[in-house]
């Protein structure tokens, strides 16, 4: 049995009596080098340090024990911590673990919130722009010292600078302290932080809105637009922690909304050309969504674990690249596939009567002035073929 035994940064004397006691009977304990030093020496048991990478280490935890192995662990051990990693790797029958106090907890009271209304955001192997959101309020757990500074710079570039931004540091030690500002202030003026840090973070404006305005994106005019691409991530029909890839991506616009739709989902976007890669990068960074940027398809395919779903909105008529989006789609993969071309058009309509699936057709129309009246304007109509493997 593996003992995960949370503890704060006050140490021992923060300890529940049941969290104490399994210390006490201990026979090793394991931990990283900031945990292990908060114990006390009452505690008889060896100590042992992570080995980094520690992964392989978790692996083989049990091999040489035949007693109990205890864990020492940040706050609670199943909040972006090690005990989620060890109950997948062993089962929930072989790991116990006893929570303490989370830092987010603490963060909450400190800041007046109730944690139901607060996203978690864990930025300790995550890249900072994934921290950024068009509203609402997160605890954000920090990397180290510097995580507080470039995000705050992010946050300032991507229109968010008003942002109250506050750096709780040492929660629950005795030098806990917290300071408080906004995104700007703290980018233009970078401070010296404790490693040991989280960031509170009301994101203003307030721009929660779903389908996105085409105007929020960067692009060269080819985008998804509002309406086709509200119809296109319904065909989709993304789940939580799903992958897309985005062939043709364009401004990556799907990619993004696609990010945004359920917690853990995340986008592969191919496109082969430069300028809009940046625009894809951009606009990932501006919305904090998880997107990796490649170049061509299917060149681009190789290497890369499969997807749930395959969307593809530029390059069908390329010779192949149909054929290789359906041998890359993985059994119970879904594909969508958008036209506006006559060939591309025509391409779809064979796959359709070779493979099934659904084929509809889009005919948006905008109202426009023509003269003292007001007349219908034909967007370009668009034909979507949608196939599951």
């Amino acid at each position: 049995m593996i003992i995960v035994v949370g503890i704060g940064a006050d140490g021992m004397a923060g300890l529940a009596e049941t969290s104490r006691d399994e210390l006490q009977r201990a026979t090793v304990i394991y931990g990283s080098k900031r945990q292990l030093d908060l114990l006390d020496d009452t505690l008889a048991a060896p100590r042992r340090q992570w080995p980094s990478p520690m992964l392989p280490a978790l692996q083989t935890l049990l091999d040489d024990h035949a007693e109990d192995i205890h864990v020492v662990a940040s706050g609670d051990p199943l909040l972006h911590g090690i005990g989620g990693t060890l109950i997948r790797l062993y089962g929930p029958e072989q790991v116990r673990v006893l929570p303490h106090v989370s830092s987010v907890t603490l963060a909450c009271a400190r800041m007046g919130w109730n944690a139901h209304d607060t996203e978690v955001i864990s930025l300790v192997t995550a890249q900072p722009h994934t921290a950024i959101r068009r509203g609402g309020q997160a605890i954000v757990l920090s990397k180290n010292g510097a995580t507080p500074n470039e995000l705050a710079a992010l946050l300032s570039a991507h229109g968010r600078g008003d942002s109250p931004f506050s750096v709780l540091e040492n929660l629950g030690a005795p030098n806990e302290h917290r300071r408080d500002g906004t995104a700007r202030h703290w980018a233009e003026a970078p401070q010296d932080v404790d490693d040991l840090n989280v960031i509170a973070i009301r994101y203003l404006p307030d721009e929660r809105l779903s389908p996105l305005p085409d105007e929020v994106f960067v692009h060269d005019g080819q985008i998804t637009k509002h309406g086709i691409r509200a119809v296109t991530l319904a065909a989709l029909a993304p789940r939580p922690g799903e992958r897309l890839w985005d062939v043709g991506a364009g401004s990556g616009s799907i990619s993004v909304e696609w990010c945004l739709s359920w917690k853990g989902c995340s986008a592969v976007a191919f496109e082969r050309d430069e300028r809009r890669r940046e625009n894809i990068r951009f606009n990932a960074a501006a919305f904090g969504a998880s997107i990796d940027v490649r170049g061509d398809a299917p060149e681009a395919f190789g290497g890369l674990k499969p997807p749930s779903a395959i969307f593809i909105g530029g390059g069908l008529t390329q010779p192949g690249l149909l054929d290789a989006c359906l041998d890359h789609l993985p059994t119970g993969g879904h594909l969508v596939v958008n036209a506006v071309t006559a060939e591309s058009e025509s391409a779809l309509t064979q796959s359709y009567s070779r493979l099934g699936g659904e084929l509809r057709r889009f005919q948006h129309y905008q109202g426009e002035p023509l003269g003292g009246f007001t007349g219908w304007r034909p967007q370009m109509p668009v034909t979507q073929w949608t196939v599951r493997k």
